[in-house]
């Protein structure tokens, strides 16, 4: 159902793919970005991006299930962090790949911003996953 290329005459990307292919006619679920806050609408984790990370995984988990999908059946998506450090990206980038995202390994992009929308926000990730 999923097929997910990395590109031999590119330089390999660590722990996702180059590009994904679905097959035509397969559900898929566009979802908006998950954010770190809780149920209760409580930011979860200030001042910590990993804390961040790991909430926003397991929002995008819910997502997921609440459309029947899960989470090796994503097959992009988009990292937002705010920081310019690459520490910082590397350590988010940690949490998405220990989540079962990488086991695809999915296409991913990991972007440095300058804010979010919910203050203290330090992460979000959109994203496309197919619907078995």
């Amino acid at each position: 159902m999923i097929r997910r290329v990395t590109v031999p005459t590119l330089f390999p990307p660590p722990a996702y793919s180059h590009a994904s292919v679905v097959e035509a006619g397969t559900k898929v679920a566009f979802l908006a970005g998950s954010v770190p806050l809780d149920a209760d609408g409580n930011l979860v984790g200030a001042g910590d991006p990993v804390r961040q990370a790991e909430q926003v995984v397991a929002n995008l988990e819910a997502q997921l299930h609440a459309v029947g999908s899960d989470l090796p059946h994503v097959v992009a998506t988009d990292v937002y962090v705010v920081s310019s450090e690459p520490t910082v990206l590397s350590a988010v980038w940690e949490v998405v790949e220990a989540s079962g995202l990488s086991a695809g390994p999915h296409s991913s992009t990991l972007i440095g911003v300058a804010c979010l929308g919910y203050t203290g926000q330090l992460v979000e990730i959109t994203a496309t996953a197919v619907v078995p």
